[in-house]
């Protein structure tokens, strides 16, 4: 993250006197993971409901192609629907594993992820939470306080770029977000955690 480095080289080096957190880019990618996993299946794959409720969304090719590259047979998986059998609690994992990684898909594909964060061009709430300075001896401490800014523009790119599983660009992103914040913008270069609100 060439950018953000260069920034914190003027806030200090922010891991010196054991501050805690991560790339502003990372954290958006943990963020953006978790409003996937919020909008799925609620019922766990353990439950006989939430097992079911998966099955029926990888009833497709691309869903059996997702299983089979779990390790999971086309018979097998006959089986399971025809209630001969019922999975395993490894191949339970591997059916949410199947699962999630469809719909992360689907989101992408069908555009629903961008067009759910642009929010018809509104944009969301970023709350932004600076590195954790708990461990920081007082004197090396920085007076940082949570952020909450207004994001919009940027929304189709880091999707893209998340799919893509583009780090650098999804860093870059990170940069054009915390520009906004005042002067001390570089000492969000590293954050402990961002939230957003969708």
């Amino acid at each position: 993250m060439a950018g953000s480095e260069d920034l914190w080289a003027r806030w200090g080096e922010w891991q010196r006197h054991d501050a805690r957190g991560m790339k502003g880019g990372e954290a958006l990618i943990l963020e953006l993971n978790r409003i996937v996993h919020t909008s799925g299946i609620v019922s766990p794959v353990t439950s006989r409901r939430g097992l079911a409720a998966r099955l029926r969304y990888l009833d497709s090719p691309a869903g059996r192609e997702a299983l089979a590259e779990q390790g999971i047979s086309t018979r097998t998986l006959r089986s399971w629907t025809r209630g001969k059998a019922t999975p395993s609690p490894a191949n339970r994992e591997r059916i949410d594993a199947a699962y999630w990684w469809r719909r992360r898909e689907n989101l992408i594909r069908s555009g629903w992820l961008a067009r759910h964060l642009d929010n018809d061009g509104q944009g969301r709430r970023m709350e932004i939470y600076p590195v954790d300075q708990s461990h920081v001896d007082a004197k090396y401490s920085r007076p940082l306080s949570d952020r909450s800014i207004m994001v919009r523009y940027i929304w189709a790119d880091l999707v893209h770029a998340w799919a893509t599983r583009n780090t650098t660009l999804v860093d870059e992103i990170w940069d054009d977000v915390i520009t906004d914040l005042d002067s001390d913008y570089a000492a969000y270069a590293y954050v402990s955690a961002v939230g957003i609100g969708a």
